[in-house]
């Protein structure tokens, strides 16, 4: 198993563990069980939404990182591996660091377009 494909999916991992974690002291903290309020500059549903967009792409990128990792993986590869992990945490990023969700921001931007696109690659490099 090559070592940059597990170590990615372990970033990826912990990025998605983390702000699960991080959704739930945050609800503990402003006392909200379910749901959150709909107001783009909100802390609470600036990390759901950062949590449930990582849920969305993590498992289906930590296959492919893990796939292409017991194959002997090319230099190209493993670019678009590492590639996809950082697009993911600029993403986050882009969904916290920011005041408000409603206006883009270049880390979101490109964390959103790198994640395409270095998903797509992956996918098409199955077939070919």
């Amino acid at each position: 198993m090559n070592v940059i494909a597990v170590a990615c999916t372990a970033v990826l991992g912990l990025l998605l563990f983390g702000l699960g974690l991080a959704v739930s002291v945050m609800r503990f903290r402003v006392t909200t069980g379910s749901g959150c309020a709909e107001d783009p500059t909100n802390a609470l549903h600036k990390i759901v939404r950062a949590h449930g967009n990582t849920a969305e792409y993590v498992p289906f990128l930590a296959v492919l990182f893990l796939y292409f990792g017991a194959h002997q993986p090319s230099g190209a590869i493993l670019s678009l591996i590492v590639a996809a992990t950082v697009c993911r945490c600029l993403l986050v990023i882009g969904l916290l660091a920011w005041p408000t969700m409603s206006k883009p921001n270049p880390a979101r931007f490109v964390g959103a377009l790198g994640t395409y696109l270095c998903g797509a690659a992956l996918c098409i490099r199955l077939f070919v």
